[in-house]
């Protein structure tokens, strides 16, 4: 499993993406939506209208790797903002690529009893 370092800038793009588009086109797009710059080294992330897919754009130093996943089940959780950027951390992006709900993740380990 993918799992940026700590420190890493990891950024959302709200909305919906063509993910027809490659590394010349997300670095368009992370350059005119998110207002970022593509080399700077920040995650940045990209889901199709449909939600099963994700593609990750990120430059290594000494060049651009693009990362896609798609989900046979289900869809990754999202902004509802139809348009804009939202900043999340590492932590949050591992859990988003594994279908849990980054915004409000549950509590799962309850104790049986009480020692």
């Amino acid at each position: 499993m993918f799992g940026p370092p700590p420190g890493t800038r990891v950024f959302l793009a709200c909305g919906v993406t063509d993910m027809r588009k490659g590394f010349d086109g997300l670095a368009a797009q992370v350059q005119t939506v998110l207002a970022q710059d593509p080399y700077a080294g920040a995650l940045c992330c990209f889901r199709g209208r449909r939600g099963d897919l994700l593609k990750i754009l990120v430059w290594d130093g000494q060049g651009l790797i693009l990362l896609a996943k798609r989900l046979e089940r289900g869809k990754f959780v999202w902004p509802q903002a139809a348009s804009g950027v939202v900043s999340l951390t590492p932590a949050m992006l591992s859990m988003l690529l594994e279908r849990i709900d980054w915004r409000m993740p549950a509590w799962t380990a309850r104790p049986e009893t009480a020692v």
